[in-house]
């Protein structure tokens, strides 16, 4: 086993009730020997890093098809990141998220392969239609890279979605569960956008922050998720049916990112508290309660 590797993680891994084969690799190409080494990585970022602060794992089903769907924050995939790893941390059995990434990754050289031996894939409708037909647990992103794309004045924010989730949701009779992430804009605060720089690395863009490269701060980040959302139909509907029924889902993520603002400054101002209590301590040799 890999130095890179923690054998508890590594045991974890184990436990995903995905068809791996005898050499440790599913039918999408997830290998579990990369997957152990992600999540060896990331566990550091969600627990200690970040702080992710979760609400709502218990309406992420167990088992079965279902549909992970947020709203994008941060000039990177961080909020990706950590949606993935609360799945693989918080649910009994650990479930892998399975995202669409944007097109550009398979054509960068390693990060394509790399995505895959991760259990993520390009964003295909074909692709991820498979995916919830057998059963797996998708993780959707409506804004696309016009979301991660957002200024730190824009960060909690919404822009348009894109309605292709509603008709897949609809069409393969999936579950949405609708989450919120909040943080990312301030892990990530992007002053501007240079798309130039990223046409020569075959991205986007490439998010420009007060420290200039996107390297994020080690601030709390909040994730909350929220009951199933069920809509009826074949997912071939008239336009204003599906648009109506994606603005249902983008007020209900509206409504978990304020959730997420107010936990995380309630978060925040406790912690600060912790800090004066500690200080006082240290230079009186007594707390707050004792000194009034």
């Amino acid at each position: 086993m890999s130095l890179l590797i923690d054998p508890e993680i590594a045991a974890r891994v184990d436990r995903l009730e995905l068809p791996f084969n005898a050499y440790g690799v599913d039918p999408y190409g997830a290998s579990k020997q990369h997957l152990a080494r992600l999540f060896t990585l990331l566990r550091f970022l969600y627990r200690h890093y970040f702080s992710v602060g979760v609400e709502g794992i218990e309406h992420v089903p167990a088992r079965g098809r279902a549909m992970l769907v947020g709203n994008h924050s941060g000039g990177i995939a961080i909020d990706g990141a950590m949606v993935i790893t609360s799945c693989f941390f918080e649910l009994e059995p650990p479930r892998l998220a399975q995202g669409m990434a944007e097109k550009f990754m398979a054509q960068t050289p390693f990060m394509g392969l790399l995505a895959t031996r991760s259990g993520q894939l390009t964003g295909l409708v074909e692709t991820a239609e498979h995916l919830l037909h057998d059963e797996r647990l998708l993780m959707i992103f409506p804004e696309g890279a016009r979301g991660t794309a957002k200024l730190y004045p824009e960060r909690n924010t919404l822009v348009h979605f894109g309605s292709g989730f509603m008709r897949l949701a609809m069409k393969t009779r999936t579950p949405i569960i609708p989450f919120g992430f909040v943080g990312g804009g301030e892990a990530i605060p992007t002053i501007a956008n240079s798309y130039a720089l990223g046409k020569l690395l075959g991205a986007p863009y490439v998010p420009i922050t007060p420290w200039g490269v996107a390297l994020p701060a080690p601030v709390r980040l909040e994730l909350t998720y929220s009951a199933p959302m069920n809509f009826d139909g074949t997912g071939t509907e008239e336009d204003e049916v599906i648009e109506g029924y994606v603005e249902q889902v983008k007020q209900r993520i509206a409504g978990l990112i304020e959730v997420g603002r107010e936990r995380r400054r309630k978060a925040l101002a406790w912690s600060r508290d912790a800090e004066d209590e500690a200080r006082i301590e240290g230079e009186t040799g007594g707390t707050k309660e004792e000194q009034r």
